[in-house]
């Protein structure tokens, strides 16, 4: 865009883009990887292109030395983002990763539904494993509540229709609460006599639907105290986050939309109804944030090397012995559930697709050592269906289902790439297969990783 555009943005959206323009790219220092990440900073968001599993909460650790502020904005306990820093494995559920740098402040937004007794409890692990938490964290007060009957619903629900795959967490009937305009919030939680009297109402009316179902009624008393605890603890977190990040916004800061599930597990735009109860796309960002569309400056999209997925629903490049060579390796098991993800080859139709859908400028390809030892590498470059050629995913569940992928092979590289801290140091065979499945992807290769480390690391 020409600068006059910009003109017309916001004073900070201009300032950023004058920045951008006349003045050398922002330099992000991380230790592990050797040397001086060179990482352009605007506002972001960060997605996933697949069914989620993508290693988006590694990339967002990288990205965040760029950052000031990252933000989730949708979604549950029901992400898993697992960051390995210095021989640590931190997996967190609903902070976002950048609480694990130094002077960057983490935000969760509106959009996120949140189960306050497992957000204290990750407090108290993370604060356990020497992570501080406190002016570094706020939380939206119009966040809503994941209250015992929401998992208890869940679980029944996947017991009785047949199985979506959930991870019984509450997350989908707490976002059917919201919808049906009938949920509890953050804001309610921090005044307990408004909260009680609400949720007295609510358990009287869960417990009549839960009875039906044959499961045991909830006492209104422990959760009751249980959720009043814990609101206390939140207490400080709590305020009004729309007007903290328009004021930060203001001030030029640069904040980081941290996306959790991904693509094809979205409400709307995913593999109905094997899906998520949130938007997972891009513009799952401004809706849960507060954050208009005008004011983002880039979207970044994490992929595997290969396809993943966890739960049911269809993964047209499935593949059961390329799944049980990754298992074999201790690879590909859930950070949230610890099941076993489903494997399969790297599916372009799908990510060209999500490209599309939420406007991707860059990717990011992680777990690219998963190939170390596979050759040739397959590339699902096309569907069949009923001898039709298909070149986008069919919105229809039954008919992805019945897709046969069209593949195209590689040659691997058959040598371990984990070392590798630049770009010329992959083998040649590594470098053309990420610049291929970019290209089929249709964004800019911005990062690969290596590794699950944050120094395996390699920003292009």
């Amino acid at each position: 865009m020409p600068l006059t555009y910009y003109l017309w943005a916001s004073p900070s959206t201009l300032l950023a883009k004058c920045w951008e323009i006349f003045l050398p790219t922002r330099n992000a220092s991380s230790s592990d990887a050797g040397g001086r990440f060179s990482i352009h900073m605007a506002n972001t968001i960060l997605v996933g292109m697949q069914w989620g599993d993508e290693g988006k909460g590694k990339i967002i650790d990288v990205l965040t030395a760029g950052a000031d502020i990252v933000v989730r904005s949708q979604g549950g306990n029901n992400a898993g983002h697992t960051v390995i820093h210095r021989g640590m494995k931190y997996v967190l559920h609903l902070i976002p990763s950048g609480i694990l740098r130094h002077r960057k402040i983490c935000v969760i937004g509106n959009g996120v539904v949140i189960d306050p007794v497992a957000l204290v409890a990750e407090i108290d692990g993370l604060r356990q494993l020497r992570v501080k938490i406190d002016t570094n964290l706020l939380i939206s007060d119009c966040a809503h509540l994941v209250l015992p009957y929401h998992r208890m619903l869940d679980e029944q629900r996947e017991l009785r229709r047949g199985r979506i795959g959930t991870t019984k967490r509450g997350i989908g009937p707490a976002y059917g609460d919201k919808a049906a305009r009938t949920g509890l919030r953050l804001s309610d939680l921090m005044q307990p006599i408004v909260f009680s009297k609400k949720l007295q109402a609510k358990i009287i009316e869960n417990n009549r639907i839960l009875q039906a179902l044959g499961a045991k009624p909830i006492s209104f008393r422990d959760v009751n105290e249980t959720y009043v605890a814990a609101g206390e603890k939140l207490r400080p977190y709590v305020t009004n986050t729309v007007v903290y990040l328009h004021k930060a916004m203001d001030k030029g800061k640069q904040i980081l939309f941290e996306g959790a599930q991904g693509t094809f597990l979205d409400i709307d735009h995913g593999t109905y109804p094997y899906v998520t109860s949130s938007n997972t796309t891009a513009g799952g960002a401004c809706t849960g944030t507060g954050v208009p569309p005008h004011r983002m400056d880039r979207v970044v999209g994490v992929m595997k090397g290969y396809s993943t997925r966890v739960g049911d629903g269809a993964l047209p490049t499935e593949d059961a012995s390329f799944a049980q060579m990754l298992h074999n390796l201790g690879r590909e098991f859930g950070a949230t559930t610890g099941r076993k993800r489903r494997c399969g080859w790297f599916d372009a139709v799908a990510t060209r697709y999500a490209g599309m859908i939420n406007g991707i400028d860059e990717i990011a390809i992680t777990n690219l050592d998963g190939l170390d030892q596979v050759d040739p590498i397959r590339v699902c470059v096309g569907y069949q269906l009923h001898g039709k050629r298909l070149d986008v995913p069919p919105c229809d569940a039954t008919q992805l289902a019945n897709c046969e992928p069209v593949y195209e092979e590689v040659p691997g590289w058959k040598t371990s790439i984990h070392r590798a801290r630049k770009f010329s140091q992959l083998p040649s065979a590594a470098r053309k297969y990420v610049r291929y499945i970019s290209e089929l992807t249709g964004a800019k290769l911005s990062m690969v990783s290596v590794g699950p480390a944050r120094g395996e690391t390699i920003v292009l």
